[in-house]
C-alpha cells in the first residue's frame, strides 16, 4: 500500500474511532454505574435511559443496538485494516 494512502487511512482511523467508541463507552459506563447504584438501593432510572439510547427528546432506543453493533464493527475493521496494511503507526 502506498505511503500516502496509508497515512490517509491512519488519519481517517484517528477521526472515526473516537466517534464510534464514544457511544460504546457511554453504554458500558451507564450500565455499570446503574447496576452498582441499584445494588446500594439507589434507583437512578435516568442512567438506564442513557444506557438504552434515550437522550432526552432524542429516542434512539429502536436503533441503538444496531448502531452500537455497527460502531463496534467500524472500530474492529478499521483497526485490523490499519494493522494489516503493513505500516507501523508513529506515536
Amino acid at each position: 500500500m502506498p505511503q500516502t494512502l496509508r497515512a490517509r487511512f491512519r488519519q481517517t482511523h484517528r477521526v472515526v474511532v473516537p466517534l464510534a467508541a464514544a457511544p460504546l463507552l457511554l453504554t458500558a459506563a451507564s450500565g455499570s454505574l446503574y447496576s452498582l447504584l441499584l445494588e446500594r438501593g439507589i434507583d437512578a432510572f435516568w442512567l438506564l435511559k442513557l444506557h438504552t439510547g434515550r437522550f432526552g427528546p432524542i429516542n434512539l432506543q429502536p436503533y441503538y443496538s444496531l448502531l452500537l453493533g455497527v460502531f463496534t464493527l467500524v472500530v474492529i475493521t478499521s483497526g485490523l485494516a490499519l494493522l494489516l496494511s503493513g505500516g507501523r503507526a508513529r506515536i
